[in-house]
């Protein structure tokens, strides 16, 4: 339920749009710092500030479009603040569904009469980027690699926010345990189509507080990233790296897997990230998960797990375009420029994770990119620089664990490819490689 919107609140809808805006700061983070920084806010206040700023985000070169054609909306000075007003009050109404009365209730005003014309603005037919709702750049190079009308529905699947998707920590329990807790809660849950340990929750309800959640029964992880760790099937007894860990989501589904023995390596370069691991492996029962922070992808640590281990995950930095659902402001907050420079850094990760790994070892490298100079491009380049290794069929391997996806995901190609328009996931990719030799 939405609350009244009050001069107060409308200003504070402006202020969080012009924060946002600069790009300077991933927007959960400035959405998190505002929130603190006025705790007088209800719940519904923070969800109607949060919906408006992401829905502007979502839709922003279609707002800054309707804005061009409706005009300022009265004769002052730009300023940041004037143009966040505008963005925020044109996002309301175009994107939101609130009546002109609601935000100006004298018709006759000037900022009435602004508002009428961006209702009436941007009607007619869009440019394809407009539509897309990309930055140019992204645009070119998905239309190099999908049609003209599948990008359209790609794009528009990324305008969507996501669903919730829980992974059941199978050392506490099953799926169908959680799924019959829920629903005698009240909560509408129901099985990921593709992922044996995971539950969606279209009503996306607010779980810290919930038992299953306190007791590390269940824990937020989108299936795409279930799916990877389901590439990689980690064994009973096994050594295996998660080498670019961040908070943990996949370690601890390989941990679970492995039904907490062997040995799991939690390597990550940001003590930040790692930290949050800690209370996840707290409640989740684990007790083969070994976090360690490393200086780079050459630190000299890894050395001596050199050729020892049977499997490693490299879920790489990216520009992370296929979880434009969960953070819109990715898509301008990344640069066509740094793009060169980031894929030398994927190539190098991959190749320092992949030393690790003994013969007949398995190597997945994964990202939640769309771009084939994130994905296939850094495999290919991989490959030819270690003949060591060789592709394996994802197809094959999810066959092998009862995961049967459909085709838009596994083309002719070796490769694993989920999309939020076919799979209701987030943007994917994934090769696995084996080692067939040794160095």
């Amino acid at each position: 339920m939405s609350p009244r919107i009050t001069p107060a609140l409308l200003q504070a809808s402006v202020e969080l749009t012009a924060q946002v805006l600069r790009f300077d700061r991933p927007a959960d983070k400035v959405l998190s710092d505002y929130f603190r920084k006025h705790r007088q806010l209800g719940q519904n206040e923070r969800a109607f500030l949060a919906e408006t700023v992401y829905a502007g985000l979502r839709r922003k070169r279609l707002i800054d479009h309707v804005l061009a054609e409706a005009g300022p909306m009265q004769a002052e000075k730009r300023s940041p603040l004037a143009e966040a007003r505008a963005f925020a009050w044109a996002t309301l109404v175009r994107l939101r569904g609130f009546n002109v009365r609601e935000l100006a209730p004298n018709e006759k005003s000037e900022a009435a009469q602004w508002l009428q014309r961006v209702k009436a603005a941007g009607r007619g037919d869009l440019p394809f980027e407009v539509r897309c709702d990309l930055p140019d750049w992204v645009v070119a190079r998905l239309r190099a690699c999908l049609p003209a009308d599948e990008l359209l529905c790609l794009a528009e699947a990324l305008q969507q926010p996501a669903p919730l998707d829980l992974r059941v920590n199978l050392l506490k329990a099953d799926r169908e345990e959680v799924l019959e807790q829920l629903t005698a809660a009240g909560i509408r849950a129901m099985p990921t189509p593709y992922s044996p340990t995971g539950i969606r929750l279209p009503d996306k309800p607010a779980l810290q507080r919930h038992p299953l959640f306190l007791e590390g029964v269940i824990e937020v992880q989108d299936e795409g990233s279930q799916l990877l760790v389901h590439l990689l099937a980690p064994r009973r007894g096994e050594m295996v790296a998660d080498f670019c860990a961040g908070a943990g989501g996949k370690t601890l589904a390989m941990a679970a897997l492995m039904r907490s023995t062997g040995r799991v390596y939690a390597f990550d370069v940001s003590e930040h990230r790692l930290a949050k691991l800690r209370p996840r492996l707290a409640r989740s029962g684990a007790s083969n998960i070994d976090a360690r922070l490393i200086a780079s992808e050459h630190d000299a640590k890894l050395g001596r797990l050199a050729g020892k281990l049977d499997r490693v995950l490299v879920d790489a930095p990216c520009t992370g375009l296929g979880t434009l659902r969960r953070n819109p402001d990715l898509k301008w907050r990344q640069h066509e420029a740094d793009l060169e420079a980031l894929t030398r850094k994927q190539l190098s990760i991959l190749s320092a994770a992949a030393r690790l790994l003994k013969p007949g070892g398995r190597l997945v490298y994964a990202t939640c990119s769309l771009l084939p100079e994130e994905n296939e491009a850094v495999v290919e380049a991989f490959l030819r620089e270690h003949p060591e290794f060789r592709p394996l069929s994802a197809q094959r391997l999810l066959a092998m664990q009862s995961i049967g996806l459909d085709a838009g995901a596994l083309p002719s190609d070796d490769y694993l490819r989920l999309m939020p328009h076919v799979h209701g996931t987030d943007g994917f990719f994934a090769a696995a490689m084996e080692r067939v030799h040794g160095f």
